[in-house]
């Protein structure tokens, strides 16, 4: 599913109302009745005071028609006119009309403080003030009514997007920023609601079809994609009858340090069990023992070292190679690890310990090889890329590090974000309790196994990222968030990739 840009939504509009021959005026109503028929779907006429809060631009002329759509349903409704300005949108004026028409009460004007509604805790807000359309720092009487509302804890529902926020930046005001209990969005989604920073301020997003012009929306590519079953079921493999081991690739991982060698194991386990016909742990000595009992499957190289990796030689031919997971930083290791990158290695995914050296050592970056994969943590990152201003330069800094090196750079968190070049991919499967130790580790084992596999590197990372959240969903089901370990992970990855293909129950048809 794409994720446009504030312009290009402005664009699908003016596209839509141009091919289907409609007014602004009638997308308004369009966009609003479908956000009424949400709402009331959800009520079924349940008796509360709903608060309509309208800007005076476009999003403030949605409010309005869904207050007018709720009270001609028999809803109690109280609509405010947030008047931060003298400027009214066309739209906003001919629906604000509309709900005089048949209001009982005519909307309350609000210009300060004083005219602040009591708002109770069972009631219900819906946030119609902002939209994508806002532009500017907002007025400081204005962020004390956020404020307001946030402070009555009522469900609150925001339209579009949560005023306050910026479609393409960071918010002014962290405190001037509605809190929803449910955002409805129209068409697509927003990147604002998959950055920590920006996405924390709606629990839920429903993103309803307004009916914008399906070529427009075909044929713009969007700022980034979001990564559904939709999206990922085209780039699973069907396996054949007459395919063996040697068919589904030679994975190797190469890591661990003494007291590190866990993370091998996890992440030797998770590519066999994404498919790699075989796997090989390179490791030091010291974890010789370990990883032939706790993964008979794997086969187990050392170097001559006890307890760092001091060189890194293979002498057969790997499909993939996953590198870095406990690595240790020590100067013997970075210079093993420097000299494997001069080897030109491809089908490369590289994290924690392996990341962290290359950010000491940036002449190594030199001989990364195009569509390496790096799966950094928030704090690995910022060891790459430098510190970064907010979410938004985040990403551009990602984007910039990976034109450089032509490298795909998974930046994992609640909704990982997989980076080549200008293209981001926005993970949407995934969970709280998968932020526990080894998670990550399992991530490098699943994307190296996919690659093994013969997955094209971009596939493979945004495949891995999907299914290895999907397996975690499926693990929290059973052990809740916080008892949730990394092998449970590894244990739930068949049952990702059964997932894919499971279709959703439809109850039977009673009478």
């Amino acid at each position: 599913m794409k994720i446009f840009s504030a312009q290009q939504m402005r664009m699908a509009d003016e596209a839509t109302i141009k091919s289907q021959n409609i007014s602004s005026l009638e997308l308004m109503e369009q966009a609003a009745s479908r956000t009424f028929d949400l709402i009331h779907n959800k009520l079924q006429g349940t008796p509360m005071l709903i608060h309509v809060f309208c800007g005076i631009g476009n999003n403030g002329g949605d409010g309005l028609v869904i207050s007018r759509l709720l009270i001609e349903h028999g809803y109690h409704v109280k609509t405010y006119i947030v008047n931060f300005s003298d400027n009214r949108s066309k739209d906003f004026l001919a629906n604000y009309d509309r709900l005089k028409e048949i209001a009982n009460e005519w909307p309350v004007q609000l210009k300060s403080e004083e005219d602040f509604p009591e708002i109770n805790y069972q009631d219900m807000v819906i946030d119609a003030i902002f939209g994508i359309g806002l532009n500017r720092p907002l007025v400081p009487w204005v962020v004390s009514l956020v404020k307001h509302i946030n402070q009555s804890n009522c469900f609150t529902l925001s339209v579009d997007i949560p005023s306050g926020l910026y479609p393409d930046k960071l918010y002014d005001d962290p405190n001037g920023v509605i809190f929803a209990n449910i955002t409805v969005t129209f068409q697509l989604p927003k990147l604002i609601f998959f950055l920590p920073q920006t996405g924390v301020y709606t629990q839920d997003v429903e993103v309803i079809d307004i009916g914008l012009n399906r070529e427009i929306l075909m044929q713009t590519t969007g700022i980034a994609e979001l990564i559904t079953k939709n999206e990922i079921v085209p780039l699973y493999r069907n396996r054949h009858k007459y395919g063996h081991k040697g068919t589904y690739g030679h994975a190797v991982i190469i890591g661990g340090s003494y007291g590190k060698i866990g993370s091998v194991v996890l992440a030797a386990k998770a590519a066999l069990k994404t498919g790699s016909g075989l796997v090989t742990a390179y490791i030091p000595e010291c974890g010789y023992d370990v990883l032939q009992t706790a993964v008979p499957e794997v086969m187990v190289v050392t170097d001559d070292s006890d307890d760092n990796l001091t060189e890194i030689t293979l002498d057969f031919e790997a499909s993939a190679i996953g590198i870095g997971i406990g690595l240790g930083t020590n100067a013997k290791t970075a210079k093993a690890f420097g000299d494997f990158l001069k080897t030109k290695p491809s089908k490369l995914v590289i994290d924690a310990d392996g990341i962290n050296i290359l950010a000491k050592h940036p002449e190594f970056q030199d001989n990364l090889q195009p569509q390496t994969v790096l799966t950094p943590h928030p704090k690995e990152l910022e060891r790459l890329i430098g510190e970064w201003k907010d979410d938004f330069d985040k990403l551009e800094k990602t984007k910039e590090f990976s034109k450089k090196h032509k490298c795909i750079i998974v930046i994992k968190g609640a909704n990982s974000i997989t980076i080549f070049q200008d293209q981001m991919y926005v993970n949407n499967t995934g969970n709280p309790g998968m932020a526990t130790a080894g998670s990550g580790d399992v991530l490098t084992g699943m994307i190296t196994g996919l690659l093994s596999q013969g997955y094209d590197p971009l596939q493979a990372a945004v495949f891995g990222v999907y299914l290895h959240g999907s397996s975690g969903d499926l693990t929290a089901q059973a052990t809740g968030f916080e008892s949730l370990v990394a092998s449970d992970i590894i244990s739930n990855i068949g049952k990702a990739f059964l997932e894919l293909f499971k279709t959703p129950n439809i109850p039977e048809k009673q009478g």
